[in-house]
């Protein structure tokens, strides 16, 4: 794929429990299903015009193995949610830095007003920035994000 056609691609990618959004926890992730914001971020993306891929994955392995296959079909930028894989997985943070590719960090919930173990990310310092506690709406600040540093590169 040339550059030409990742220049407009943007990879949303979601770590583990993310599929269970509007059933797990609520109060810290918000009652909207992953399947309703990746639809809210598919017509926002439309309207821009972006291209929008979404993948969620519980495993390690496959979110990495998706970061790698960014080799041969590159992407302009990505917004991930790691998930509990941020306090945990140096392997997702290698694949990222390895991809080189610009992202964002996105959190549902403020995880430094929760549990100490969730204060630390693999990924913050990796990250052109990082949203967290703005629940779903963090993923649309993110893609505007993402939009706006597409066009001004």
């Amino acid at each position: 794929m040339t550059s030409e056609n990742s220049a407009k691609r943007i990879l949303v990618l979601n770590g583990p429990n993310l599929n269970l959004l509007g059933q797990r926890e609520p109060e810290h992730y918000g009652a909207d299903t992953l399947e309703t914001i990746n639809q809210r971020l598919q017509a926002k993306a439309a309207a821009v015009p972006v291209s929008l891929e979404c993948f969620q994955s519980n495993s390690e392995a496959e979110l990495v193995t998706k970061l790698q296959s960014l080799f041969q079909q590159p992407v302009a930028f990505i917004i991930i949610n790691p998930a509990a894989f941020t306090h945990t997985s140096v392997a997702l943070r290698d694949a990222l830095a390895a991809v080189k590719t610009p992202f964002v960090e996105v959190h549902l919930s403020n995880v430094h007003a929760r549990e100490a173990f969730r204060h630390h990310s693999y990924f913050s310092d990796l990250a052109i920035g990082v949203i967290c506690g703005l629940g779903a709406a963090g993923y649309e600040y993110a893609l505007d994000f993402a939009v706006h540093h597409i066009n001004s590169n």
